[in-house]
């Protein structure tokens, strides 16, 4: 009878005991949010809100990571001095996690030596000088130390956001040094890390530190971040669609005869019109040629320089030493009934892009992909809704082949795998931020992984986004987009 009691107490505390325990090799499916009272010195040191650790829970939402900056935690500028009161706050940010249920994610945003925000940029280098190396595995066990009796299944370390520009094998060396500190005063601490090259390619040489990793969900880049400031040419973007057709915005000269292209529109054109192309950047010089069923109507020589000229605005390129002038400039083809194929070409020079085609009021944007050769399109005018397709759509197929399938590799060798950031910044098209947040939220919930939007309350969250086409509602003092909560609470 004793041992039958015994065996019943253990099989009903089993579900608690697994819950306690957050194994790296198959993360829970938590779903949340980023916190970002303490993401940057500049930006904003505010201590962390009862409030939305409160909302969050009663929205059914059971995550936060709280990427932070270390400057926040020291005193007057000096790496091994904590600034108590500082710590305190970020202890009530675990302590509210504990109270609401929702596990907390303690993130070093800027670490030590390491920011992918270079301004300001850090003195030393973490991937390179042992004293950044120190001073960082210093936080981390102090950390470390200071939460050890938090258990598993409420607080997790996710160890550098989003390492950029360096070789696997310096990551694993670096990373391994964090670990062993935190390992050292908390051996079983639940350990994440942040793939390669923006978190966006996973980093298989760390898998023997027994870490889970964290992707990125902010593919492709000009629905994500449309006009974000901080990104560089994001204002040149086309205004995001979604789906999309598959076409790259650069036309390669005949200085990258490797990438030298036509992009070729099929199409069968009823009635006359016309073609309109909007060039965007050329880089020191390209020659636009637009041939309409192999006559050749258009041949432009565009020549970048100082001072006026066609170009909107010049801009010299101090590492190439070449202008790389923005044009921003409409050029006009004639379409006689019956033009069955488009060829649009860069037959000199280096390298331009274009932003927008337009036949019949139906435009046609590409996004901005590095090294690929042009694509063929169709195009049919009886089709009004979209009438450009290309073989190859980027949508949550293809999003789903290029973004999911190489984690889920990554996992099954042994890696719990979580979309530690994504969202979309406030002026993308709310329609198209809805549809493509959509196909994102149906491939991970397919994946069985977890997610954290880039923000709660901000530009890329649900409550004051400060977006323009949006009938917000009045929350608990916000302004709330309850078609994006809807969406989010339904995956």
């Amino acid at each position: 009878m004793k041992k039958y009691i015994l065996l019943l107490v253990i099989v009903c505390f089993l579900p608690v005991l697994a819950e306690e325990q957050a194994d790296y090799r198959h993360l829970p499916v938590w779903r949340g949010f980023n916190l970002l009272e303490k993401f940057s010195k500049e930006w904003s040191n505010k201590p962390f809100s009862e409030e939305d650790f409160k909302m969050i829970s009663s929205l059914g939402f059971n995550f936060v990571r709280l990427p932070m900056d270390y400057r926040v935690w020291i005193k007057d500028n000096d790496v091994y001095q904590i600034n108590e009161s500082v710590m305190k706050e970020i202890d009530l940010a675990v302590e509210y996690g504990r109270k609401y249920g929702i596990h907390v994610c303690i993130n070093f945003h800027r670490a030590p030596g390491y920011s992918v925000n270079q301004n300001p940029k850090e003195k030393t280098d973490l991937w390179t000088d042992t004293e950044a190396q120190k001073a960082c595995a210093f936080h981390w066990a102090f950390f470390a130390k200071r939460y050890k009796n938090i258990p598993g299944k409420d607080l997790s370390f996710n160890l550098f956001n989003e390492p950029k520009g360096i070789d696997e094998e310096v990551y694993f060396k670096v990373a391994k040094i964090m670990t062993d500190a935190i390992r050292e005063h908390d051996p079983g601490r639940l350990i994440i890390a942040d793939g390669l090259e923006w978190g966006t390619v996973p980093a298989e040489k760390i898998l023997s530190l027994k870490v889970a990793q964290a992707t990125r969900g902010y593919f492709p880049s000009n629905v994500s971040h449309y006009l974000a400031s901080w990104v560089e040419g994001a204002d040149r973007y086309p205004v995001p669609v979604w789906p999309m057709p598959k076409l790259n915005s650069f036309l390669y000269g005949s200085g990258k005869k490797d990438l030298m292209s036509p992009l070729v529109i099929e199409c069968n054109i009823k009635e006359k019109t016309k073609l309109r192309i909007r060039i965007d950047t050329v880089s020191s010089l390209s020659r636009l040629v637009i041939k309409v069923d192999g006559r050749e109507t258009v041949n432009k020589l565009l020549k970048c320089g100082p001072g006026q000229g066609e170009w909107k605005k010049e801009f010299y390129n101090k590492e190439w030493q070449i202008y790389q002038n923005i044009y921003e400039k409409d050029f006009f083809c004639d379409l006689p009934a019956g033009t069955g194929r488009i060829e649009i070409q860069n037959t000199e020079g280096d390298w331009m892009t274009f932003s927008e085609i337009e036949i019949n009021k139906a435009v046609l944007r590409p996004y901005m992909q590095w090294g690929v050769k042009q694509a063929v399109v169709v195009y049919d005018a009886q089709n009004s809704s979209s009438p450009f397709k290309t073989a190859e759509m980027v949508d949550r197929e293809y999003m789903w082949k290029q973004n999911i399938l190489p984690w889920k590799k990554l996992e099954a060798k042994g890696s719990g795998i979580i979309v530690g950031e994504w969202g979309a910044f406030c002026y993308t098209p709310h329609a198209v931020t809805l549809d493509w947040m959509k196909d994102c939220l149906i491939n991970w919930k397919e994946a069985g992984w977890g997610w954290a939007l880039w923000n709660f309350r901000g530009e890329f969250g649900m409550l004051d986004s400060n977006r323009k086409d949006v009938v917000y509602e009045d929350f608990r003092g916000h302004k709330l987009d309850r078609k994006m909560l809807e969406l989010l609470q339904k995956y």
